[in-house]
């Protein structure tokens, strides 16, 4: 590994693919199982989580030692040590006799970290031993040349956290997106993608809206096929758009309530987006109903984990793209999805989602809130001045990202503080789906219209905005009058 190949690596940071170790040789058997279970990664001694570099001394000695550690394990594991400067890289390439242990352990790696596993879970996690897992095949489909687009990239680049003067193929091959070959995987063609069903044809989500409790009388349908990332937030979006929205008027400033925890509903669909099986023909369904939202997953449990396991711990079905993901910060907290959807509704005051497993289909429901539950001042909290639900009881009306926007605009706001407002992660969505559309629809205005890009830049509600929201939210607060 030359200088400039380290610099690289030290610059994406840790994660699914890279460890750093400070100095010693404390749990290297572990970590070098762990990436063996996995797609393989790199060892970095002598550098401080931080990414700093500090060195070690007498690489020879370690070397020994690092090459009598991997040959310990069982079965032994193939490793390439290396100096470059004073940081000794130890790499572990693609193994393909799964699974391995080390001191009797298996360890796996999930997102930054090593997780103990058992035998018998281990075996059970890959569709057969000695195979890596679906995402991390070639995508044939998938060609450099036509679609890893400088758009794509640069969408991408930032969303990973990638330097912006990396090379393209150097980061995915760092971060395990390019097999040895140069093809890319499929969860590397899943996170680039214009339209994901040109590699996957099922990877999409399809969304509908029913009159009633049962799937008779459709009143709106909408399916979402671009990255896997984009999905979410887009998902997400239209989610929001069919539910209750209560408008809570505290000290002349109004604050947007959706009947069920935003936060929850975006952990469940990144859940079903993560650990699907994508081998199968059909693809994640978001279903609301009078009664209840159902986010249906195709593939059932993972592996290795049963009902009793579920909020306690995780073994994800696809895990390069979950590492990505969580790179990415979609995912925020490994091994906790279905427990912090779980706190999230209670901490929210609604009841607690159902889960329903099949051996094909992984079902999680959120029962909605009555109308006249969701009306109610107790369960909002005593200082709710008015609550406003914003539906009848059969049809919800579309609250879209304009009038989402228009509502959370309050004087004159930042770009960043109005995403931050409305919970959405990705800048670029953000753009295209919210701020442009508002703008070119003369909802709102730029306090600096001559200088678009300007740090300064600000955003405020026109006259046509405010009459506008107020059109789709009558109960608007009082500083609009």
């Amino acid at each position: 590994m030359n200088r400039q190949a380290l610099n690289d690596l030290l610059a994406l940071g840790e994660g699914f693919t890279t460890e750093f170790k400070k100095a010693g040789t404390s749990g290297l058997g572990r970590e070098i199982c762990a990436f063996a279970n996995a797609t393989g990664g790199v060892i970095l001694i002598g550098v401080t989580d931080a990414g700093e570099v500090v060195g070690v001394a007498d690489h020879n000695k370690l070397k020994s030692y690092v090459q009598a550690t991997a040959r310990s394990a069982e079965p032994p594991i193939a490793v390439e040590v290396e100096s470059t400067g004073e940081v000794l890289c130890v790499t572990v390439p693609a193994q393909h006799s799964k699974p391995y242990s080390f001191g009797g352990k298996f360890y796996l790696r999930e997102g930054a970290s090593s997780q103990q596993m058992s035998r018998q879970e281990i075996r059970e996690f890959f569709y057969r031993e000695g195979l890596i897992h679906f995402d991390e095949t070639p995508c044939e489909r998938f060609s450099l040349e036509e679609d890893l687009t400088d758009a794509a990239w640069d969408t991408f680049r930032r969303r990973a956290r990638i330097p912006a003067d990396m090379p393209p193929l150097t980061a995915l091959r760092n971060l395990h997106l390019l097999t040895d070959d140069g093809r890319m995987t499929h969860a590397g063609a899943w996170l680039l993608a214009r339209d994901i069903q040109k590699f996957s044809i099922s990877a999409d989500v399809a969304c509908a809206l029913f009159m009633g409790s049962d799937k008779v009388h459709i009143l709106d349908r909408r399916g979402f096929h671009g990255d896997v990332y984009s999905m979410i937030d887009e998902v997400i979006a239209w989610l929001l758009s069919k539910l209750n929205v209560a408008y809570i008027i505290q000290h002349v400033k109004r604050e947007e309530r959706p009947e069920l925890p935003e936060e929850a509903l975006r952990e469940a669909v990144v859940n079903a987006l993560v650990h699907r099986d994508y081998r199968s023909t059909a693809n994640v369904h978001v279903y609301v109903f009078k009664d209840r939202v159902e986010v249906v997953s195709p593939g059932g449990l993972p592996a290795g984990m049963s009902e009793a396991d579920l909020g306690v711990k995780s073994i994800p079905r696809n895990p390069l793209l979950f590492g990505m993901l969580h790179r990415m910060e979609a995912v925020e907290h490994i091994g906790s999805g279905i427990r912090r959807i779980r706190r999230l509704c209670a901490e929210y005051g609604v009841a607690e989602p159902e889960i329903e497993v099949s051996p094909h289909w992984f079902v999680l429901r959120f029962p909605r809130p009555s109308i006249a539950e969701e009306a109610g001042q107790e369960r909002l909290g005593p200082d709710a001045a008015k609550v406003t639900p914003e539906v009848t009881p059969e049809v919800t009306p579309e609250v879209t990202p304009e009038v989402r926007l228009c509502g959370v605009l309050d004087g004159e706001m930042s770009r960043q503080a109005l995403q931050e407002k409305l919970s959405l992660k990705d800048a670029e969505y953000f753009r295209k789906a919210y701020l442009v559309p508002a703008l070119e629809k003369g909802l709102i205005e730029m306090t600096l219209p001559d200088k678009p890009r300007s740090s300064k830049q600000r955003y405020r509600l026109t006259e046509r905005g405010r009459r506008y929201l107020e059109e789709h939210a009558p109960e608007q607060n009082d500083k609009d009058a």
